[in-house]
């Protein structure tokens, strides 16, 4: 999300600095999609209007959510193996190839 500065002038539009996920990067899709409807809604009622958009795009850049999902898995793994489920080779296989 882009922060506008308190006070406009000149020379805080020729020193802001212009990031975006649209040279090869995989978030493309999903900020041109925030993008669009914060520029339909602007940037107060775009807030409330494209949160899951913004959301979307936040997971997209930050893999929050795919991070939690490994932490559990992994913590669920170490649990199994100190309750004794998981012995022997059975420890740390990998998934099938197929698998995802």
């Amino acid at each position: 999300m882009t922060l506008s500065p308190f006070f406009r002038s000149p020379f805080t539009d020729i020193t802001a600095g212009m990031t975006s996920h649209q040279m090869l990067d995989r978030c493309q899709k999903e900020e041109m999609k925030a993008m669009d409807c914060m520029e339909a809604y602007g940037v107060e009622r775009g807030k409330v209007k494209c949160r899951d958009l913004l959301d979307d795009f936040h997971e997209c850049h930050t893999h929050t959510k795919q991070f939690k999902r490994f932490c559990a898995m992994r913590d669920e793994r170490e649990k199994q193996i100190r309750e004794g489920t998981l012995t022997g080779d059975k420890k740390y296989v990998s998934p099938k190839v197929d698998s995802f």
